[in-house]
């Protein structure tokens, strides 16, 4: 399946909107192809930019999509694409589930803490009834071993896995899913704080702070001590690098 893409720092971005997206990741999905997602906001993207790994990682995923506002922002600045919105993470994976949903397709939970996928599993269940969890794995918060990630691999699948979702924060979620692409069988989809949102572990801001690019600050106001330094040095440095490019 064919979909524009553009260069943004470094990163290709797709060209997409919440539906043709979402209908790529399913109809992949279906197919039981290795194919990796990854919405990436200016976070992750500066990451990806400053650490080299990392970012040889991003570029092997196949849709990246531009979660925050300001990478919207400058891909219609640069390129004049007319993105009439971000692709939210937390939202795409609802677009996801309600069209695996449809097809009863088999979807594999990934990362966070048991309670957190506990509570997701019981949205999903009560939402999105047709779905098939097949599968549910806790994060180690640590790199597997070998072993270890043999027998992940196999699980994910000997289950018949369609979707796995892939909740372990930016930037280990898109690292995983590079990883492993050509070995699991199925779209891996990154969409970090998805898992907290759904499960009601975490509020999100309120749809006119998301609209005006404002969610960072909503989420430092929340978690200031946690997150001050990474919005200050994220959005510093993406500011710079949008100019950068602009002014050349």
């Amino acid at each position: 399946m064919e979909f524009e893409k553009r260069n943004l720092f470094g990163v290709y971005y797709a060209i997409v909107d919440y539906d043709s997206a979402s209908d790529i990741i399913v109809e992949q999905g279906a197919r039981h192809r290795s194919f990796g997602v990854s919405a990436l906001a200016a976070h992750g993207l500066v990451t990806a930019v400053r650490d080299k790994a990392i970012g040889e990682r991003v570029k092997k995923i196949d849709l990246v999509v531009a979660d925050g506002q300001p990478v919207r922002w400058a891909l219609n600045s640069f390129y004049k694409v007319r993105m009439k919105d971000r692709i939210y993470g937390p939202t795409l994976t609802l677009r996801v589930l309600e069209k695996a949903d449809k097809r009863n397709l088999n979807v594999y939970l990934y990362g966070s803490t048991e309670k957190t996928l506990d509570a997701l599993s019981a949205f999903i269940g009560k939402n999105y009834p047709c779905v098939n969890l097949c599968g549910i794995h806790a994060d180690r918060f640590r790199d597997a071993t070998a072993e270890e990630d043999r027998v992940d691999i196999k699980r994910i699948n000997a289950a018949k896995t369609h979707i796995v979702l892939v909740g372990r924060g930016s930037p280990r979620q898109e690292v995983w899913v590079a990883d492993h692409l050509g070995k699991i069988n199925a779209v891996m989809m990154a969409v970090g704080a998805a898992f907290d949102f759904h499960a009601g572990k975490l509020k999100q801001a309120p749809k006119w702070m998301q609209d005006c690019g404002l969610q960072w600050f909503y989420r430092l106001i929340k978690e200031p001590r946690r997150l001050w330094k990474r919005y200050l040095l994220t959005n510093s440095y993406f500011i710079y690098l949008f100019l950068k490019y602009k002014l050349s």
